[in-house]
């Protein structure tokens, strides 16, 4: 691999693309160090001290850090991958996005206006409610209309300047911008979580156990990436079939192909929604400054939190988890649902002349693959759900407190993957090696 980076290098093109991705990728980590001006700094590094809220531990974790300090970058990207998930699915309830999803790249153009729109809006509210919720209670030096303004544009304009800097990526770097912004962040939270796992299971300790330790720990850590790099590539093949046929004077057709049906059909999205919907109540109790709420509604809120799953001293919380575990199947099939229309996919074969062998076309097909989809995808939900609830267990279990999961170790590796195929793609056409095929 390192043969094959010192030729990307030489490649002039390809170095001045990688060269502007890096200078990029230092803007964003700078923006994430710099506070919105008026705000008390040390307010949500107290409020994580005291508060095992695991929305905003999530949050803080995809902005690398930049939301506990509440920099001019702590909404991150987070609001256009709402955003973007958002229009994807309003494309199913209004036709007329349908209709323009496929209208080919215009459609594409309008559909990206749209996202931005929603993106700045959605930065907007989120702004408004953190200037509000948590200025009252202290993150505001000063708590008036100036200071809440200030923070509501700041916030507003990192975000929007992010989504644009991911655009940047796309257009003169090496592609998937929006994700390499996000895998920075994350990757810049690791150290920190390093240091964590240290202090909690290796310090104080001999140096036999120490060893043994960071030996379970490195264990379990390469037996979670690979199970995503397992459950990422994999994929079904269905066989398809396509009849000859004459047209004029020659025989076409007849040729073999497939349809790849992959394992994680859904990728990270059953995860965030299932995280999303599990700690929104949690959000809302903190904006009104009420995080402590006792009772029947504060034992909900516990088990709501991924937090104090696992949990020995309050084994009762952990029922939330099989709330998690519905909502993490459930989106996996919605998601699908939603990207993969096998009646489509069935009647297309047939205009085409293709069918699957032993399969009759028509709804014989469709049920076919509407049968082998339901099979995947709970094979694909199974095996995402043990990837998240693994850290889930050690932050539980043991209170090791580390930020990534397993739906940012799903993204590490699925960005890495897609970036490596890009600068290869590049590669390749001034014939050189890729990184996939050393």
């Amino acid at each position: 691999m390192f043969k094959t980076f010192m030729n990307a290098i030489k490649v002039k093109d390809i170095r001045r693309r990688l060269f502007y991705v890096l200078i990029m990728l230092g803007v964003i980590r700078l923006g994430s160090q710099m506070p919105v001006p008026g705000v008390n700094t040390d307010f949500f590094a107290n409020y994580f001290s005291g508060n095992t809220n695991d929305a905003f531990s999530f949050l803080n974790a995809f902005t690398g850090g930049g939301f506990e300090k509440l920099s001019i970058f702590a909404l991150s990207i987070t609001p256009y991958i709402t955003s973007s998930i958002i229009v994807q699915l309003l494309t199913i309830a209004i036709p007329k996005l349908e209709e323009m999803q496929r209208d080919g790249e215009e459609g594409r153009k309008k559909m990206t206006a749209i996202t931005r729109y929603v993106t700045v809006g959605l930065a907007l509210f989120e702004s408004v409610a953190m200037a509000v919720g948590f200025g009252r209670q202290g993150l505001l030096t000063t708590y008036n209309a100036v200071s809440v303004i200030i923070v509501v544009v700041a916030l507003t304009a990192g975000s929007a300047f992010l989504m644009w800097v991911g655009e940047q990526i796309n257009d003169k770097g090496i592609g998937n911008g929006i994700s390499i912004v996000l895998l920075i962040n994350i990757l810049s939270r690791i150290p920190q979580d390093m240091i964590s796992l240290y202090e909690t299971f290796v310090k104080g300790k001999t140096i036999a156990r120490g060893a043994l330790m960071w030996i379970i720990i490195a264990a379990v850590i390469i037996a979670v990436v690979v199970l995503v790099l397992i459950l990422n590539g994999a994929e079904r093949r269905i066989p398809v079939q396509y009849s000859k046929k004459m047209a004029g004077r020659k025989m076409i057709g007849g040729q073999s192909s497939h349809i790849p049906l992959k394992v994680n059909t859904a990728g990270v999205i059953p995860i965030i929604f299932a995280s999303s919907i599990m700690s929104f109540p949690s959000i809302i109790m903190s904006f009104i400054g009420k995080s402590d709420v006792k009772g029947v509604g504060g034992t909900i809120i516990k088990m709501l939190n991924s937090n104090n799953w696992f949990d020995r001293t309050q084994p009762i919380s952990s029922i939330g988890l099989i709330l998690y575990i519905v909502l993490v199947i459930f989106f996996a099939y919605f998601y699908t649902s939603i990207t993969f229309n096998p009646l489509e996919v069935a009647d297309n074969m047939r205009k085409q002349g293709g069918f699957i062998p032993g399969i009759r076309p028509g709804k014989a097909t469709t049920d076919y693959l509407n049968g082998l989809l339901n099979y995947i995808i709970f094979i694909g939900a199974a095996g995402l759900t043990i990837v998240a609830i693994i850290p889930f267990f050690f932050n539980g279990f043991f209170n090791a407190n580390v930020s990534f999961g397993g739906t940012s170790l799903i993204i590490i590796a699925s960005v890495i993957l897609e970036t490596l195929k890009q600068v290869e793609s590049m590669m390749l056409v001034r014939n050189y090696k890729g990184f996939l095929n050393d």
